[in-house]
């Protein structure tokens, strides 16, 4: 009884154009073989026909620079065909460490004073003052124990659920994102509570009780409690 060849490559058509599933079990030189000989079946005649995009998925498959540009090639061969997107469940140990670097909570404890500049590619959780002229900026989310007296700046690369979380809220400026809020003349003394700011439907950057943070960012309500 003959068993059926595994299938290592399998092609569909999108309307984003041609998507590979490359499997990631089978060794590399069996699956440049399957690809080469399916890609020739499916080779089209017209020279002069419009680009078709060619999206791999590759799974838990690591591909190297090398073998990564031999595929490429390859495909490229083929009339009509080019590259445009390699999915893949695999990061290098450099992409895991920036990625830890932009989505841990950095804990800081010191005052920023005037002129001071702390910045931190994640979360920051600041245990101490932001002094008038200092400066905190965060890729994620800003939590401070202590009075904010100076300028905050929080989804520095562009997050806008980002949130800005203070004992005192008395700041010189907020921003999350790029939205900017001078500062705020929504009050005229202290609570004695934690506030939070953020940015609302209408996209304006307001402040309100910490509590609110339940419903506005159901994902921060662990840290929430332990603050």
């Amino acid at each position: 009884m003959n068993r059926q060849k595994p299938q290592y490559v399998t092609i569909k058509g999108t309307k984003d154009g041609l998507t590979l599933h490359l499997d990631d079990t089978c060794s590399y030189h069996d699956l440049v073989t399957e690809l080469e000989e399916k890609l020739s079946v499916n080779q089209t005649n017209e020279a002069d026909g419009p680009l078709v995009a060619v999206h791999l998925k590759i799974g838990n498959r690591y591909l190297t620079p090398e073998q990564e540009e031999e595929i490429r090639t390859l495909i490229r061969t083929k009339k009509n065909l080019v590259v445009e997107s390699i999915d893949s469940n695999v990061i290098t140990k450099e992409e895991a460490l920036v990625w830890k670097r932009k989505t841990e909570i950095v804990s800081v404890s010191k005052i920023i004073r005037s002129g001071q500049i702390l910045h931190v590619q994640g979360d920051l959780l600041l245990i101490g003052d932001v002094n008038p002229g200092g400066t905190v900026i965060a890729g994620g989310n800003i939590f401070i124990l202590g009075a904010l007296r100076g300028i905050a700046h929080a989804g520095y690369y562009g997050d806008k659920e980002a949130v800005i979380v203070a004992s005192v809220m008395k700041p010189m400026q907020l921003r999350i994102s790029d939205i900017m809020n001078r500062a705020p003349d929504y009050k005229t003394e202290e609570r004695n509570e934690m506030e939070c700011a953020y940015i609302n439907d209408n996209n304006q950057i307001v402040v309100d009780r910490l509590q609110l943070l339940t419903h506005l960012r159901p994902h921060l309500t662990r840290l929430e409690r332990r603050l």
